[in-house]
């Protein structure tokens, strides 16, 4: 039997294309043959590695039919302010991964050369195609690699937001993943322009969508081409409080995130103002808009004065009732949606750093500029 035949036998063999009879009698002549028994497992392991290298070519289609939905210019935009991890490692790292295809490439055509299956003509012309594919993958990697070389070029060049041309003026915070962004109307008062940023760093323009004179209330809503989403809220919302109960806020009265802590002293404000909570907590005017939170990470009001200048003055903070209001008022006079708030949050059992490491990024120091 010629090698031709052998090997058409012992595909029908592996492909259980022969009959029973057949069957018994080829695996009679595997154990009576050593050399057939090898060509069998040699040519098993051949047909896996093919099978192997199929399920491979797939993936990489699969990767480059995504490399081709990419928005390059979205993806500009969203490297303005920091690079992404996954550009840090590519840039730190893509000569290594380029080696590391190559040498793959050279172990796949040592094995079938040290298997033997570079010594027959039918084996051989399937190894040439098989090179030629592993060639053209390579090609596509090292192409994938010179794109993401000019992207990154064109980010590294872009503009970011000018710190110098805004003035922090007081805090907002997240009410929807999507980009809402609550505050004290007074802290964005006749700016030509809006900019928040939080304690990660995250810098993004903001427009302002709604606004109550009668209760302070500004939404926010982030307009930058570089934001995505801010990933589900940790914290939630109670429309009601009760006096004695501990509280604690997040703002910047600074130019870093400050935290204090205090405690509702009563449930209406001066002169019988019921818009307002008096919170015996230190604030200042950078602490405008900043959210205050009841002991288990609910928002029940937004800081939005303070009663003198004495550093224990009492805050004054809009209750939260007054901005699930807004948040009708708002989608009732505009096309904007209507946003629900959060009322579940996962900081309850959390000790108050680690509360207040979950919500830094949620945080906005809200930054304006008058032209």
């Amino acid at each position: 039997m010629s090698d031709i035949e052998l090997l058409s036998v012992i595909e029908r063999y592996l492909n259980d294309e022969m009959s029973a009879d057949e069957r018994t009698r080829f695996e009679m002549l595997r154990h009576d043959n050593p050399a057939v028994d090898a060509r069998v497992k040699e040519h098993q392991d051949f047909t896996d590695r093919l099978k192997q290298y199929g399920e491979r070519v797939e993936f990489e289609g699969l990767l480059n039919a995504i490399h081709n939905e990419i928005d390059v210019q979205a993806l500009k935009d969203e490297f303005v302010h920091h690079p992404s991890m996954i550009v840090r490692i590519w840039r730190n790292h893509h000569s290594k991964i380029s080696l590391a295809a190559s040498i793959a490439i050279f172990a796949v055509l040592s094995t079938l050369f040290f298997t033997g299956y570079l010594k027959t003509q039918a084996n051989q012309s399937e190894v040439i195609a098989l090179s030629s594919k592993l060639a053209r993958v390579e090609n596509s990697a090292n192409k994938l690699k010179q794109q993401t070389d000019k992207l990154i070029k064109i980010v590294g060049g872009a503009g970011k937001i000018d710190p110098s041309k805004y003035t922090p003026s007081g805090t907002g915070f997240a009410i929807s993943s999507d980009g809402y962004i609550v505050t004290a109307m007074h802290v964005t008062n006749d700016a030509d322009s809006l900019t928040v940023q939080n304690a990660n760093g995250d810098a993004y323009h903001v427009k302002q969508v709604y606004a109550d004179p009668n209760t302070d209330i500004a939404v926010l809503k982030i307009v930058d081409p570089s934001f995505k989403t801010l990933g589900a809220l940790p914290y939630g919302f109670k429309k009601r409080a009760d006096v004695g109960e501990n509280v604690f806020t997040i703002g910047y009265p600074l130019d870093d995130m400050v935290y204090d802590r205090g405690y509702l002293s009563s449930t209406a404000g001066s002169n019988g103002d019921t818009v307002r909570y008096r919170v015996a907590i230190k604030a200042s005017n950078g602490n405008s808009g900043s959210p205050l939170l009841d002991e288990n990470g609910n928002v029940i009001g937004i800081i939005n004065s303070k009663q003198g200048q004495a550093a224990d003055a009492p805050a004054y903070a809009i209750k939260s009732k007054y901005l699930y209001k807004a948040l009708i008022a708002m989608a009732a006079e505009s096309s904007t949606k209507k946003i629900s708030l959060n009322s579940k949050n996962v900081l309850s059992n959390m000790s108050s750093d680690q509360q207040v490491a979950r919500m830094q990024k949620y945080i906005f120091n809200v930054k304006v500029s008058n032209r």
